[in-house]
């Protein structure tokens, strides 16, 4: 396993990194033998001079099933840090938006690139679409990250939301208080709220998107009448092992509250935890491993069979936000019209495609891009997808090489300023469905 002091951690990317599997389990872990106490959380004195704190993700009262919490064994307690001063928070916005508008039309983006070669993960933070309310602890944001260099001698902290990062383009490698994720495009990962960490970029200019989740914390979905198996497998969730950070050198802790962003100074890295053990922690997720259901007999089965996290709100089966990925899979359901149908949906959903091309938009929706459809707001197949889905052969279809997304909300979404005024956006984004001409052709006439 990486034990990686100071000086080891900022060539992390060069290393085979080892991980803990199962979604929400109880992990021990230690980058030092005997770091961890025995039987007991806080003894009076540590191992090895090292401080007990924990971490709480859900309030202590919450229900066994629901808690989550973790016990770091660190160098310096969190506590000791300089006096946070407000900062700007240049294009980052945060739910409720006041300047946010909810669009009456479908809306799509094509890819931004990274402009600012200097600009690391937090500055590189552009935000779309908020909704909900993050002092109410409801709803999320969708932030796109647009980040040109390494985070270094800066750390973050978000103690509005969690995290869920999609990379698009280059890996990111996330140094963590529990450790070191190395996640690559065609992966995800969570960081819960309140953790701390830093992204070093080993492939250069990298890009993706943020959904940062003010609900409930992300679990997995019930399968229902699925059964015990299917759809994201609880096992195929890594976690980091314990590697610590050490030494003496000035650095910068940001922090997000309130919408806002502080900074302060700090003497020494903050990512300095030698063991820990707990349920709350970063995790990362292999979108190829998700285990598709789909139809075999007929008809194109709810995009919510494809759901991989969800934020259960308190409306059972309406979700504060559900992940849902588009992963390769075969089409074999016969007398069907196989791609997504139309549809108006009292769901929100925002879209982005990691690589390849998504079946319903072959054309204007590229990766890196996004587009976003508001609750009852209509959408679904282009005119040239319809014509190609209507009149093909229903032979078996494999989809690969495919990796699309949803951001699904049961709250409408308010786009930003930056959004609404980017160049990026494409004001012919309805001209797709322009070429959808009546075929209605009743008896005794002829179809148009």
């Amino acid at each position: 396993m990486d034990t990686l002091d100071g000086r080891k951690g900022e060539a992390a990317s060069a290393h085979v990194l080892d991980y803990q599997s199962g979604f929400g389990n109880e992990h021990a872990t230690e980058a030092v033998p005997g770091a961890l106490p025995e039987g007991r959380n806080s003894p009076q004195r540590a191992p090895y001079g090292l401080y007990a704190e924990q971490h709480s993700g859900t309030a202590f009262t919450a229900p066994r099933a629901e808690n989550a919490r973790t016990w770091f064994y660190r160098i310096r307690p969190s506590v000791a840090h300089g006096r946070f001063h407000e900062i700007l928070a240049g294009p980052i916005r945060t739910s409720r938006d006041p300047e946010g508008i909810v669009p009456a039309n479908q809306m799509r983006w094509d890819p931004l690139p990274v402009a600012d070669e200097k600009a690391d993960f937090v500055a590189g933070l552009r935000t779309m679409a908020t909704n909900g309310d993050a002092e109410m602890q409801a709803g999320i944001a969708v932030h796109l990250y647009l980040a040109g260099a390494s985070m270094t001698g800066r750390y973050f902290m978000n103690a509005d939301g969690e995290m869920l990062i999609v990379p698009q383009q280059g890996r990111l490698v996330l140094h963590t208080e529990a450790g070191i994720l190395r996640v690559a495009p065609g992966e995800i990962c969570i960081v819960p709220r309140g953790f701390k960490f830093r992204v070093e970029l080993p492939d250069g200019p990298s890009r993706g998107y943020v959904c940062e989740n003010y609900g409930r914390t992300l679990t997995l979905p019930e399968r229902g009448p699925i059964g015990a198996n299917g759809l994201a497998n609880a096992r195929d969730f890594l976690y980091p092992v314990a590697a610590y950070e050490e030494g003496q050198r000035a650095c910068e802790l940001v922090a997000k509250s309130g919408g806002r962003l502080f900074a302060c100074e700090l003497d020494a890295s903050p990512l300095d935890v030698v063991a820990w053990h707990g349920n709350c922690a970063p995790c990362k997720y292999d979108l190829t491993r998700f285990n598709v259901m789909g139809s075999v007999s007929f008809d194109h089965p709810d995009p919510s069979i494809y759901t991989v996290l969800t934020s259960p709100s308190e409306t059972p089966g309406t979700a504060n936000v559900d992940f849902v990925a588009f992963a390769p899979r075969w089409l074999v359901a016969e007398d069907t019209f196989r791609p997504p149908w139309y549809h108006r949906n009292v769901m929100s959903e925002f879209m982005g495609l990691i690589y390849g091309m998504y079946d319903a938009k072959p054309e204007g929706f590229v990766p890196g891009g996004c587009s976003l459809h508001n609750s009852m707001l209509p959408h679904g197949p282009d005119a040239d997808a319809f014509d190609k889905a209507a009149a093909s052969d229903l032979a078996p279809v494999h989809l690969q090489d495919t990796m699309a997304f949803m951001f699904e909300s049961r709250y409408a979404y308010r786009l930003t300023g930056f959004a609404a005024a980017s160049p990026a956006l494409q004001d012919d984004y309805a001209a797709c469905w322009a070429g959808l001409k009546s075929r209605f052709a009743p008896p005794g006439k002829s179809g148009k």
